[in-house]
């Protein structure tokens, strides 16, 4: 398989859905010069599924790029591929959800405005990151435009699966499915190295503590922060010696989760709120400004409760984060403990992982692994954080 050249080379490890992604770009220009093509070779509706951190929205934007190059390859250096992965492109469509939904009334005002004639492109691109976030009423909104789609626009969901509970079964009916897998560790050091310019010793590191999440192992690689909180997480287990310790170790891991977060939305709130009030004429001197400094404020106030609807959503995304490293841990001591020679999710650790596998028996580890997915489970459902994770705790000290 060759090597990924121009926008292709920002899917770290997924080389497979390059080579298909790459196919389908090729036959849509050939359909945009007047030439025939196989039915199957370019289609409307694309659904890409992975795992967290497996690179579903940059091979959305990687895909959407070559869609809109002007040598219909993804070059990465004419006008079209810089715009759509700068995300200024104005025929591509980003639907990121702020809260922990997709609404009905957004995803019309979306469809209504992809049945538009691209502009400045060749094709109207909608890549809706999050698709298993769509409410019922938003999915039969975007059912209908999926079902009898304009000549010249590709829908691009992207979804952990395509489970029903995920992605609805007649919109996954509707979409070609390009898999992604979990990025192995030496394609995510590489790219480490060569675009970040992580050091190779602390990028190789990185990549093996990741659990295949490349952006995580970018934050673990440059913010000594973040690898402060995750060894806090994984102090957790071995730390719940006196009751008293169940609600310490629910504050520090709920406190973690808010802190990852915080970093990730500080700076981009602050540029939001900059740059709408410049836009609205709300830093203006001299007379007359008044009433545009009213409208606003009060458009400050309605983005700053969108803001908040997100920080609600990127906390938990990023307690998620930490409960999943939890997980690693139970699953590392029952590797050990059945010497089984698998690689440890946790390398660095392997000392209070072996001292576990010697205390516990497997089936209390077994318990406490449980207890982790069931937390998540629950998180999911709308449980409050802290609510699930005190039980969770509990369970992890009882065993």
């Amino acid at each position: 398989m060759t090597a990924p050249i121009g926008v292709w080379t920002e899917l770290v490890g997924q080389e497979p859905a390059a080579e298909t992604l790459s196919a389908a770009a090729a036959a849509a220009a050939k359909i945009v010069a007047g030439e025939a093509v196989a039915p199957a070779a370019m289609t409307h509706a694309w659904l890409l599924t992975g795992p967290p951190g497996s690179g579903r929205s940059v091979a959305a934007r990687t895909f959407a790029a070559a869609l809109q190059c002007s040598t219909g390859t993804g070059c990465g250096a004419c006008p079209g591929c810089r715009t759509t992965m700068a995300g200024t492109h104005a025929d591509v469509r980003l639907v990121v959800p702020e809260g922990l939904s997709i609404s009905v009334a957004e995803m019309r005002a979306l469809v209504q405005a992809a049945a538009r004639r691209p502009t400045t492109g060749e094709w109207q691109v909608v890549i809706i990151e999050d698709a298993d976030r769509l409410t019922e009423g938003a999915s039969n909104a975007l059912l209908k435009a999926v079902e009898e789609p304009p000549e010249r626009t590709v829908f691009l969901l992207c979804a952990p699966s395509d489970h029903p509970e995920d992605v609805s079964v007649t919109i996954r009916s509707r979409c070609r499915l390009v898999p992604l897998r979990t990025p192995p560790a030496e394609a995510i050091a590489r790219i480490l190295v060569s675009r970040d310019g992580v050091d190779p010793e602390r990028a190789q590191w990185a990549a093996a503590v990741c659990n295949g999440h490349v952006g995580r192992a970018r934050r673990l690689a440059t913010d000594a922060a973040a690898r402060q909180r995750r060894d806090t997480v994984l102090r957790i287990p071995l730390g719940l010696r006196r009751p008293g310790d169940v609600f310490t170790s629910a504050d520090q891991l709920i406190s973690a989760a808010e802190a990852d977060a915080g970093e990730e939305s500080k700076s981009r709130d602050e540029s939001e709120r900059t740059e709408l009030r410049t836009a609205m004429g709300g830093d203006g001197t001299g007379k007359g400004v008044a009433g545009a400094k009213r409208a606003a404020d009060a458009a400050v106030k309605q983005l700053e409760k969108r803001q908040k609807s997100r920080a609600t959503r990127t906390q938990r995304d990023t307690l998620d984060l930490a409960l999943v490293d939890l997980a690693g841990f139970y699953r590392d001591v029952l590797v050990t403990r059945s010497r089984s020679g698998a690689t440890l999710t946790h390398p660095d650790h392997s000392d209070a992982i072996a001292s576990a596998a010697t205390a516990w028996t497997a089936e209390s580890t077994l318990r406490r692994l449980e207890a982790v997915l069931e937390c998540r489970e629950a998180i999911g459902l709308n449980v409050k954080p802290r609510i699930a994770v005190e039980a969770m705790v509990t369970t992890l000290r009882q065993g």
